[in-house]
């Protein structure tokens, strides 16, 4: 690659030169020619940059006070990650989120960037470190080590809360849809056979209780998330740091990031453990599953429209065959159904990643953060398309429940308490033998009269526990 008017930086490596207008420097320029993995650059995730500036900030803010870093060079450092925060500088952030080295690279890019343009703002040129430098300054009393598990944690806390937000919102689309069906009859099953009577709100309101569930438990998960091991330093036991300096920069890093952090109990401990991690990811696996079998239910409820269930339907969004003529298929089901199976295997990802940590630290930092990011923004989307494109749509199909209600030999299972169990199952198998409904054989043999079988066969009596009255 030909660069017009290069500056010249040095690392341990040799000189090299870097584009002069990057605000990287010469770490982030071999991490972008050493991990071309994935295309994908940390840019992409702006709450990671956020975190990165807050961090980057606090540490400024506490050097200062402890008296380790001059007051020009904190307020030059202070005003550059204002304007990282700010989103000024994201295309400098260029290092792809796999990467070996446990995330070195993310907080070098971090470093230059900051470092750089602060140079700036001190009226020096870019890559004048002797004035200012990426790692004596912008990295005083911090390890990559420290400061990457710490973004990784602050980033994902805004991350959980917005995905919070959009599981509140799919669960009110379901709320409304389950008032508007209250009074729908319609059969139940277990193993896709007919089980008992119930209503489609009834359905509908499982859906939305699944969801606030969930929510409860990534807001569990997030109080793991808050505790940081900001001020370990290298491998947790402070080493070049001041010893007020870890709870100094939490606070500042809580003030200035909003999240309510608190230092880890033992920063040893806390460097190497990524047990949040894999929590935060099952949590997100469970809400993956879950709505994946509600949209399971979404397309079986609605398949057909003839040869199917055909209770539900689904909002037409597309034309759903290049072949076959008027076919409809539940495209948004079917988009969160993948994301689902993304996320579950995102899981995988952070679990092996986890486990494969050695001694006082884990390498494998990146990916977690890639695959947690990635889970949390894709449920995210997919909880406000379901809402939007698909449940707020959704309409009955009255008579056809109605007709699967009066048809189905489940029914049977109402008439226990009143008719006996040998009773209700010989009509059962007679229903089922002649096709006949359930209700007219009980009136035919003579078990309830026409008033009492239609007393018991209310929606109402149906669809929730009652104190029960033997048949004379």
């Amino acid at each position: 690659m030909t660069l017009e008017n290069p500056r010249v930086e040095h690392d341990l490596l040799g000189d090299k030169d870097v584009p002069a207008h990057a605000y990287y420097g010469v770490h982030t320029l071999r991490a972008v020619e050493n991990f071309p993995v994935t295309g994908t650059a940390i840019s992409h995730y702006p709450d990671l940059i956020r975190a990165l500036a807050d961090i980057k900030l606090a540490a400024a803010r506490a050097n200062e006070e402890l008296g380790l870093l001059p007051q020009d060079l904190a307020g030059a450092i202070i005003a550059a990650c204002r304007e990282v925060k700010a989103g000024k500088f994201n295309d400098q952030f260029v290092v792809d989120v796999i990467q070996g080295g446990a995330g070195t690279s993310t907080n070098m890019n971090a470093n230059e960037v900051i470092a750089n343009r602060a140079l700036e703002l001190l009226g020096a040129k870019r890559g004048d470190y002797a004035r200012l430098h990426p790692n004596e300054h912008v990295n005083m009393s911090q390890s990559t080590n420290d400061v990457y598990p710490t973004a990784l944690k602050v980033a994902t806390y805004a991350g959980i809360f917005r995905l919070v937000d959009a599981m509140a919102y799919l669960r009110a689309a379901c709320q409304r849809k389950a008032d508007e069906f209250r009074d729908i009859l319609k059969m139940g099953r277990t193993q896709l056979q007919d089980a008992v009577p119930m209503t489609l709100g009834q359905e509908f309101s499982t859906y939305a209780v699944m969801l606030e569930e969930d929510e409860d438990r990534l807001k569990e998960a997030a109080l793991l998330i808050r505790e940081i091991n900001l001020g370990a330093t290298a491998i947790g036991t402070g080493i070049n740091a001041h010893p007020d300096y870890a709870g100094l920069v939490c606070r500042y890093l809580s003030e200035i990031s909003g999240v309510p952090v608190v230092t880890a109990p033992n920063l040893i401990e806390a460097t190497q453990d990524c047990g949040s991690f894999v929590q935060l990811s099952g949590v997100l696996k469970r809400v993956a599953v879950k709505l994946s079998k509600v949209c399971n239910d979404l397309r079986l409820l609605s398949s057909g429209p003839r040869a199917g269930f055909g209770e539900i339907n689904l909002p037409a969004r597309q034309a759903g065959s290049s072949i076959m003529p008027g076919k409809v298929n539940p495209v948004i089901p079917e988009v969160v159904n993948q994301i689902a199976f993304e996320v579950i295997g995102n899981d995988l990802t952070v679990t092996m990643a986890a486990e494969a940590g050695q001694l006082q630290l884990n390498a494998f930092e990146p990916i977690i953060a890639h695959s947690l990011f990635k889970s949390i923004t894709h449920l995210r989307q997919g909880c406000i398309i379901l809402a939007d494109a698909c449940v707020d749509g959704i309409t009955a199909n009255r008579a056809r429940l109605e007709a699967i209600v009066r048809e189905s030999i489940g029914v049977a299972t109402a008439l226990n308490p009143y008719i006996g169990y040998q009773h209700a199952t010989d009509v059962a198998v007679e229903a089922y033998r002649s096709g006949k409904g359930v209700a007219s054989l009980v009136l035919e043999r003579g078990l309830m009269t026409a008033e009492q079988l239609a007393d018991v066969l209310r929606p109402e009596v149906l669809t929730q526990p009652r104190t029960l009255k033997a048949v004379s």
